[in-house]
């Protein structure tokens, strides 16, 4: 659905991003995660064809970003990270002009206006002037002009930028929802809205991707190995020996004493391993007791931190 191949912009001398590229499916919604001025803003841009590539090229539902810009245009949806509303209209008449500058027939209007507002639970304010609304309000607005010509792409470019927690989590669920049906990319530098809302994600640093994964294959990647976190009650030299000895794995770490005998151990094994099963049964065998054996990994924010911080060494 969205195809980006060896992307670079340049302003002037700076270059602000440099050999980008990646590939969305259809239905996906990715993260697109990166500190500030990584280059988030500016790919996001020359895929809305808000500004032109320097080189490379960027095709968003099969059509060229720079020769086809309307034919891709009709097909994205776009939220700015400072959402440009009309502050003196009320938030319908405000929807129903942006449907209209859309193309959307005018017997269609009214009921796409409608589904977005209930898409996006605006029904308390939709008579209330758009400068009055709240941050919150303001962004769902925002949300709904994106989609009220049910685009197939949808761009989000720091979708909860400024909002409270409940907000956030409002807006949240609403984007998930979307999934499916539309096709994300969300851009964003807070690391927990990316790793609940997005299946994958791709990381920008310094204008370049550093890398594109599932959390959890970044994890490994990064570890060399996968981790296993298990509470075991028996004797710690014995846990460890036994441990040590399955095949697959690769080291065992006591990580703290939970009291009466009970011990909390990292297990990191090869990856693609899952040898949960066989380690409770070798830990039941012993007659020691098991209780509690989970998959154990890096959280996407020491995932971001790990990447954008040997990319900064390596320069």
């Amino acid at each position: 659905m969205i195809e980006v191949k060896d992307l670079t912009k340049k302003y002037g001398n700076f270059t602000a991003v440099r050999d980008v590229s990646f590939e969305v499916e259809k239905g996906e919604i990715l993260g697109f995660l990166g500190p500030n001025a990584a280059g988030k803003t500016t790919t996001m841009r020359v895929l809305t064809c808000f500004m032109p590539a320097t080189a490379g090229t960027a095709r968003v539902a099969g059509f060229d970003t720079f020769r086809q810009s309307l034919d891709v245009r009709r097909r994205v949806g776009y939220l700015p990270e400072n959402v440009p509303l009309y502050q003196d209209m009320r938030v319908r008449p405000y929807l129903e002009f942006i449907a209209k500058i859309k193309d959307i027939p005018s017997r269609d209007r009214r009921k796409a206006v409608n589904r977005v507002i209930e898409l996006t639970a605006l029904e308390e304010v939709e008579h209330r002037i758009v400068g009055h609304c709240s941050k919150g309000y303001r962004q769902r607005v925002g949300l709904a002009q994106a989609l009220i010509h049910d685009p197939d792409v949808l761009i989000l470019d720091e979708p909860t930028n400024g909002l409270d927690p409940k907000q956030i989590n409002e807006v949240r669920e609403v984007i998930k929802g979307l999934a499916g049906d539309h096709t994300i990319i969300l851009s964003s530098h807070i690391l927990p809205e990316v790793s609940k809302t997005c299946e994958r994600v791709v990381i920008i640093d310094q204008g370049r991707i550093v890398a594109g994964d599932t959390p959890a294959n970044l994890d490994a990647r990064l570890r060399g190995s996968q981790s296993i976190s298990a509470q075991i009650r028996g004797p710690v030299s014995e846990v460890m020996d036994l441990l040590k000895q399955k095949d697959g794995v690769v080291d065992v770490k006591t990580r703290s004493s939970l009291g009466d005998g009970l011990w909390q151990y990292d297990i990191d094994v090869l990856p693609g391993r899952d040898l949960r099963s066989e380690v409770a049964s070798s830990v039941v065998g012993s007659n020691w007791d098991l209780v509690e054996l989970t998959t154990a990994g890096m959280s996407l924010e020491e995932i971001f931190l790990e990447l954008t911080t040997q990319e900064g060494e390596g320069d």
